[in-house]
Order: structure tokens, then C-alpha cells, then sequence
């Protein structure tokens, strides 16, 4: 993260000994934000910056590491490089603060337009591709939180990258009901008749196996909420979770191909008689 961040100091013209911080002390600010998801005003304190620079540093760094991750064309095609049989779309409502904004329904009611009516919780809808052991590939932009998952995926086109993925890399996509209708290559499972009739035979085996394919989807969004607590909750614009998703995705993917599993956070104390928080990494 060091080096990127001062690739971009680089780009954008920061002249030598103009910030407050030096490129390694403004990733390792940006680290332990993303892990412990501390409070910006008390990590800054413990740098040594003030409030709105600690925000300045959290937003250039997640900006910068948003732009590291790969399109869904060239996530796709890795994924058939790598020998993998199929991928798994799946939808997250990551948690946000109540928002004021409003939107009117498809009934032509006014609702709120971060507001889910499934999850009853604020949040930003976040679409996601993983690879079948579970790792995420792929994340989208947020988008409002009253919006059904294949609202989603239709409006960002993801249904569409997924249409070439199976008929040109032979990677079709396995999904959950709310897909129900995205069209060919992408495999939803066939629902409970409305007249309470029970599935023929093939319909259950083929929903039985379909889950024990798509199960391990699950813990894509599990693993980027686990190792990085700051996409748990977000204070700032719902619009920028996507960002920092992508970011923790980055981080992610960065962590598995060289870094071990064993990773601490230990505190020491700082300056102005605050905690600074230290991300230690712990190479065996």
C-alpha cells in the first residue's frame, strides 16, 4: 500500500516533505482502519494529524486501492485461466446509516430509498462474483438498498458479462432464487409451487445439488466482513461503500497470495497520550 500511495503522491505532483505523514505511516493508519475499524478522529490523533487529514488520508488510500481491482471481464477470465468450473453471483445489504433520501416504489408509494424492506435495515445493495471455494473475484458499485438482487445485477450489466462468460470461457454461474429469470448460463433453482404442491423428484435433486455448489458462495461476503471489520457498518455516503468494498477486496486477495494466514493487530501506545494501533504481520 506504500508503495501505491506514493505512486500516486507521484502522479498528482506532492512535493517531497508536504504531508503531515510519510507513505508507510499513512498505510499503516489506512491498515488499521480497515481492520479494526477504529475511529478516524482517535488513529489520527495517535499519527499525529488532525481529524479532516486522517479522512483525507482514509479516502485517498481507499480510492487508490478501489482502482487496483480488476473489471468482471478480465476477473472472468482469470477464473477460466485458472481451471475453475463455474462461478457464483451473489447480493449483500451492507449496513448504513438511517438516510433521509426517498424514492418512489413500483406501486407508486414513497419509500426510503436506502431502506431494505427484506432486511429491514438501511444499507447499500453490493453484487459480488466468487470463485467456487469461495474467494471473491468481483465486487460492484453500491447501489440503493431497496433494489431487488436482480435489479441489480441487470442495471449494472453483470448479467450480461455473465451471458459471455458461459457461452465463450464455458464458466456458467450458479446463484440463489432471487435470480430467478436472469437468463442462460446463470442457474437459479426452481421454486416451491404457489398451490403448495410438492417439486417432482428431478426439481429437488437438481435444487439439492445446485446448493451444495452454490453454498460455498457464501462465505465470499463472509470473508471480507470477518478479516476487515470497516464494511460492517458505514457512517460516511452509502455511495462510497462500494469503493471501500473493492478496497477490502484488493487487500483480500493481496493477503492470500503472499501473506500467511496468521496476521495480529497489536496496540502500543502513542502520542498525546492516545493508543495508536499497529498492524503487525507475522512472516513464518
Amino acid at each position: 500500500m506504500a508503495r501505491l500511495l506514493r505512486a500516486e503522491r507521484r502522479a498528482v505532483g506532492t512535493r517531497r516533505r508536504a504531508r503531515a505523514l510519510t507513505c508507510f505511516y499513512q498505510a499503516l493508519l489506512v491498515l488499521v482502519w480497515f481492520r479494526k475499524g477504529e475511529d478516524k478522529t482517535t488513529l489520527g490523533a495517535g499519527c499525529g494529524v488532525s481529524r479532516a487529514t486522517a479522512y483525507r488520508y482514509v479516502a485517498e488510500a481507499v480510492r487508490v486501492l478501489a482502482a487496483q481491482t480488476p473489471t468482471l471481464h478480465d476477473a472472468l477470465r482469470r477464473v477460466a485461466a485458472d481451471g475453475w468450473s463455474h462461478v457464483i453471483l451473489d447480493g449483500k445489504l451492507f449496513d448504513t446509516d438511517r438516510l433521509a433520501e426517498t424514492t418512489v416504489s413500483v406501486k407508486g408509494d414513497t419509500i426510503d430509498a436506502w431502506h431494505s424492506g427484506k432486511h429491514r435495515d438501511f444499507g447499500a445493495n453490493i453484487q459480488a462474483v466468487m470463485r467456487p471455494d469461495g474467494l471473491p473475484i468481483w465486487t460492484s458499485e453500491a447501489m440503493l438498498g431497496h433494489l431487488h438482487d436482480l435489479t441489480c445485477a441487470e442495471t449494472l450489466d453483470i448479467t450480461g458479462a455473465l451471458y459471455w462468460a458461459a457461452s465463450d470461457l464455458r464458466l456458467p454461474t450458479q446463484t440463489d432464487s432471487g435470480y430467478e429469470g436472469a437468463g442462460q448460463g446463470i442457474h437459479t433453482p426452481y421454486k416451491q409451487p404457489a398451490d403448495g404442491r410438492r417439486l417432482a423428484v428431478d426439481n429437488r435433486t437438481y435444487n439439492a445439488l445446485l446448493r451444495s455448489i452454490r453454498c460455498s458462495g457464501e462465505r465470499g461476503f463472509a470473508i471480507l466482513t470477518g478479516r476487515w471489520r470497516t464494511p460492517r457498518h458505514n457512517t460516511s455516503s452509502p455511495t462510497q461503500m462500494g469503493a471501500t468494498v473493492r478496497a477490502a477486496l484488493h487487500l483480500t486477495h493481496f493477503e492470500y497470495r503472499y501473506l500467511p494466514e496468521s496476521c495480529e493487530i497489536t496496540s502500543i501506545p502513542g502520542r498525546a497520550g492516545f493508543t495508536l494501533l499497529r498492524h503487525r504481520i507475522l512472516l513464518r
